[in-house]
């Protein structure tokens, strides 16, 4: 069992190029920010629909705007953490693959 959690740590390091302290920070800022995504979704259901319940088409577009949301707090949370740099360039591989830049 601990040769399995070694191993994911050290391709992760691998992949990404950091170290493994840098691995458990990094992983630590996607999870502060899913969830702060998470804890956001219950007030901007509130605020824009009636009682709570909400449409098809409000769930299309809730899930259209949180990735810019998403994004930008995985930039702040990354600068928090001091792993800024490696979000940054991890924010520009992402859009590249969305918009297909070279």
């Amino acid at each position: 069992m601990v040769e399995e959690k070694e191993n994911w740590v050290k391709k992760l390091e691998k992949r990404w190029g950091v170290s493994g302290q840098q691995v458990f920070i990094i992983l630590l800022v996607f999870a502060c920010t899913g969830f702060t995504v998470m804890f956001l979704k219950s007030p901007i259901v509130a605020l824009f629909t009636e009682n709570g319940e909400k449409s098809l088409l409000f769930s299309v577009i809730y899930y259209i705007l949180i990735l810019p949301i998403y994004n930008v707090l995985l930039l702040i949370y990354g600068f928090v953490f001091g792993q800024f740099k490696f979000f940054w360039e991890f924010e520009k591989r992402f859009f590249k693959r969305i918009f297909r830049i070279k």
